[in-house]
């Protein structure tokens, strides 16, 4: 947009130029009483007010003349100053030296505006996609900038948290301890091994902090999977070789008891190998099985689930302790029913078989926490054992255990851009089992 300026060569000539011609009927007013006198009183009174009147005229012509380009070049510095970059004015005036740098002023601001809000953009995408929480305070410890880990991490909203202070947010320990640590924390979103670093800022010079908080045993986890996946082809390499001379055998056995005639005792012997094959063969099936889920879990396959409905299936399949169910709100989730369904085989196998051969009740609920679905399995058993290995595969505390039950809970639960934890109960002993899902994916 530009704003039309009047063509004349130079802005002091015009304001000399005007005052002269203001001063004009003065002068001639004056020399026609210089050279022809005044004949009487009203024709100099009429002299006087005709000379007042023009020269009224010239000084508002004069006025508007010097104020115009005035105001323009006020409108675009105005412009200016509230941030509007697109006004521009038109160069070769009374003003144009004036206005050449005010348009190259207008041209900078407005190319480093879009650099800053390119910046900006960049910035922001680069916070959404790292997996570390990033927390910026100012000088007062109060929270200015989190990217979407750090909401994940505090299991909150951006406007749940911003203002509040490090201390209110439960971090400014983290804050005051040394600049780079390895930690094991809970957090209200997670709890597990983390990497903290922080380091002090200035804004408009004010002091700041920025804390950056990642999950390490995440990463750690991931290796371990990909170091047990190369074990289970080994492991399943071995026993195949040890099933193929089973199947085999079997085979043989099979084929002599087509012979005719038969030994009077083959049939007890015959059924004894091929029992003895068969439950051999069925068990390292089984063994494959079991420890192979950690390599094979498949991609979830989404769908809307109604999760009371999936719980309440999935506690009827728990015969030997009586499953108590406390029931929650209707809540549709987006997942892989059978891979949910198979975690919470897991955890409530895990409950009962933390009270056997005792007495009393495993309880499962489900409610919802901000955009998250929360399912909660509670035994009371003898407690939460002391180890931190409890979702490390192939840990177990119990005897003949196979340790992947947890370690698959954990892995269904993430795929689904969850987690699980394990807490001792608020109240009495037993464990709590907290698993949750995002209501919607994002």
């Amino acid at each position: 947009m530009a704003l039309k300026l009047p063509s004349i060569p130079r802005f002091e000539q015009r304001v000399l130029l005007g005052s002269l011609l203001c001063a004009l009927p003065g002068a001639a007013g004056l020399l026609l009483v210089v050279v022809f006198g005044l004949p009487s009183v009203s024709w100099g009174l009429g002299l006087v007010l005709l000379v007042v009147i023009a020269t009224a005229l010239l000084a508002r012509w004069q006025l508007r003349r010097i104020m115009f380009p005035l105001y323009t070049l006020a409108g675009l510095l105005e412009a200016l100053r509230q941030g509007d970059y697109s006004l521009r004015g038109v160069q070769g005036g009374v003003l144009g030296d004036v206005i050449y740098d005010i348009n190259a002023l207008a041209d900078r601001l407005q190319q480093e505006r879009l650099e800053f809000e390119e910046s900006s953009h960049l910035l922001g995408k680069t916070l959404a996609a790292l997996d570390s929480a990033v927390f910026v305070f100012d000088d007062a410890s109060r929270l200015r900038l989190v990217n979407p880990a750090g909401l994940r991490l505090l299991d909150a909203e951006r406007k749940q948290l911003f203002g509040n202070t490090a201390e209110a947010l439960g971090l400014s320990g983290l804050l005051q301890g040394p600049p780079s640590a390895l930690l094991t924390h809970v957090f209200p979103g997670h709890q597990g091994r983390f990497e903290v670093r922080h380091a002090a800022l200035r804004n408009k010079g004010r002091g700041g902090s920025l804390l950056v908080i990642n999950d390490v045993g995440r990463v750690l986890r991931e290796e371990e999977r990909q170091a047990w996946q190369r074990l289970l082809r080994v492991l399943g390499h071995e026993v195949n070789n040890s099933l193929a001379p089973i199947q085999s055998m079997a085979g043989t056995l099979a084929s002599l008891m087509a012979r005719d005639p038969l030994p009077a005792d083959w049939r007890e012997d015959f059924r004894g190998g091929l029992d003895v094959i068969a439950h051999r063969a069925a068990a390292l099936g089984r063994f494959l099985s079991s420890y192979s889920k950690l390599a094979r879990l498949p991609p979830p396959q989404w769908r809307e689930v109604e999760l009371a409905a999936l719980i309440e299936k999935t506690a009827r399949l728990e015969q030997r302790l009586p499953v108590r169910i406390e029931a929650g709100e209707a809540l549709q989730v987006h997942v892989d029913a059978d891979q949910l369904e198979q975690a919470l085989i897991n955890l409530l196998r895990n409950a009962v078989e933390a009270m056997l051969p005792g007495e009393g009740h495993v309880t499962v609920r489900w409610a919802r926490d901000g955009e998250n679905a929360v399912i909660e399995v509670e035994d009371e058993g003898a407690g939460l054992p002391s180890s931190d290995n409890l979702f490390v595969p192939f840990f177990t505390t119990k005897p003949g255990g196979s340790g992947i039950g947890l370690a698959l809970v954990r892995q269904i639960a993430e795929a689904h851009e969850g987690g699980v934890m394990l807490v001792a109960r608020d109240a009495g002993i037993g464990v709590r089992a907290r698993l949750w899902l995002p209501l919607v994916r994002a």
